[in-house]
């Protein structure tokens, strides 16, 4: 094997090892990334001469995967407790609430979309379904129609955010890993969000036109979110106490990019070091999970020693996606260090090489065969870092990142948990999953990828 040939043969094969790990083996992916990660790392420290051996290789594997976990730990434990917080203290409710009541009922899908679009930034996507779905369903049977409609519109709010706008756990190591200024995610995502929305909103009217599906209260499991018409109003918070604890780590991390962009050359640090220290991403994130938990205490009338067993939940399942997206980082470090960057554009020199498009089929092609949206843009954030380390992108890395964010859920099927999470609980047959929620997802994440092409082609460098 060349320099050139051996750094992708390696991709090929532990890009394999991955999917048949995970799909077919049913290994934990936290396991199938760090055995691929280790893998990769001894292989090529066998067949290239002064890479450091066998045992350097997993030295170096272990250690990428630490500076990964210190990366985003902090942010995806608080996201975590902040989303938990919002469920448990009506605010989620609440926000749900106030938007029917500012749309107004007859375009409650426009209030569904919202909702859905703002709580999966901080809340996991399952989650935000559990406490849609029962207005779905009333809403279907007070009006007797348009269920999918419904459905389809909460649906597709909250994917665009849960894959694009950290601190979700998929985001949010992508833009750790390209170096992404994490107020232009937040910030850009949510902006590009905006005309995916749209088209999401329409192609929910489009489905319910095209596939009229009834409310069928036999195919409908107990959620383990309750009605969201049964508490009482008195029983929430206020709007504002409701919203801060989402809000606020959006304004304090955009605003200090922003500000870090307009600061001029030389001045003195003065309130640009408040800026920028109320900006960490681990500052801010820290004040709105203060926030939340402020909230909950209140609303619940619960003392902070009481709280042990409410956040206990949360962090667990923290703790697993943590695993996963460190491992994700150290098998993006060994590839990376096996020299892929170098054979990649050894192949490309004299051709055009579109790493925005590049990235996006890598998510897509991963995504599909494997089923995990996470590890999907790990695997191929990782994969794109290697191709891009040392050389020029083209464009700025934010169209990257858009791109592996929209490739990362396209053509959900039965291999993906999401598939089942909105089947079984929506009520619908495989059947009718397939020509409704996997069409959706596929539309927008191609709609998507063009908005990235658009935006990369007329306006490449964007915040320079």
């Amino acid at each position: 094997m060349t320099a050139t040939t051996a750094p992708l043969i390696l991709l090929a094969a532990s890009v394999a090892f991955v999917v048949v790990a995970v799909q077919w083996w049913r290994i934990h992916a936290f396991f199938a990334l760090m055995l691929a990660a280790l893998l990769v790392g001894i292989t090529a420290a066998l067949i290239r001469p002064g890479a450091g051996g066998a045992v350097g290789a997993v030295e170096t594997a272990v250690a990428a995967m630490g500076a990964a976990c210190g990366k985003i730990a902090f942010p995806i434990a608080l996201a975590a407790i902040i989303g938990v917080c919002l469920m448990e203290s009506g605010a989620a409710d609440k926000i749900v609430r106030r938007c029917v009541a500012v749309f107004g009922e007859k375009r409650t899908d426009v209030a569904l979309l919202a909702s859905g679009f703002v709580l999966a930034i901080p809340v996991f996507f399952d989650t935000v379904f559990f406490l849609l779905v029962p207005l779905a369903r009333a809403l279907a049977r007070r009006t007797g129609r348009n269920y999918l409609l419904y459905l389809m519109a909460m649906c597709g709010g909250g994917v665009i955010t849960h894959s694009t706008v950290p601190p979700t756990p998929g985001p949010l190591i992508v833009a750790e890993m390209l170096r992404l200024d994490l107020g232009v995610a937040i910030l850009g995502g949510i902006a590009c969000g905006l005309v995916p929305a749209g088209l999401a909103l329409l192609l929910a009217h489009w489905l319910n036109a095209r596939t009229p599906i009834p409310l069928r209260e036999s195919l409908v499991a107990a959620a383990p979110a309750t009605d969201w018409s049964a508490r009482p109003e008195s029983d929430l918070p206020a709007f504002l106490p409701a919203i801060l604890p989402v809000a606020l780590p959006v304004l304090l991390i955009g605003g200090a990019s922003f500000l870090a962009l307009a600061r001029p050359a030389g001045a003195a640090a003065g309130w640009w070091a408040v800026a920028e220290f109320l900006g960490n991403k681990n500052v801010a994130m820290l004040l709105g999970t203060m926030v939340a938990v402020a909230v909950l205490m209140r609303t619940r009338g619960r003392r902070l020693g009481e709280l042990a067993d409410t956040l206990a939940s949360p962090l667990e399942t923290a703790g697993v996606i943590i695993l996963i997206t460190s491992a994700g980082g150290a098998y993006g470090a060994m590839i990376q260090n096996a020299g892929l960057g170098e054979a990649v554009r050894n192949l490309a020199e004299g051709r055009h090489l579109n790493l925005v498009l590049l990235a996006w089929l890598l998510a897509m092609v991963i995504r599909v065969a494997q089923g995990s949206a996470t590890v999907a843009m790990i695997t191929a954030t990782g994969i794109i870092q290697s191709i891009a380390a040392g050389g020029p992108l083209g464009c700025h890395p934010f169209y990257l990142y858009l791109a592996i964010g929209y490739g990362s859920f396209f053509l959900s099927w039965m291999n993906d948990s999401g598939f089942w999470v909105v089947g079984r609980m929506g009520g619908l047959t495989e059947r009718e999953t397939l020509r409704t929620w996997s069409v959706l997802l596929s539309i927008l994440s191609v709609a998507g990828l063009g908005q990235a092409l658009l935006l990369s082609s007329f306006w490449p460098f964007p915040f320079r």
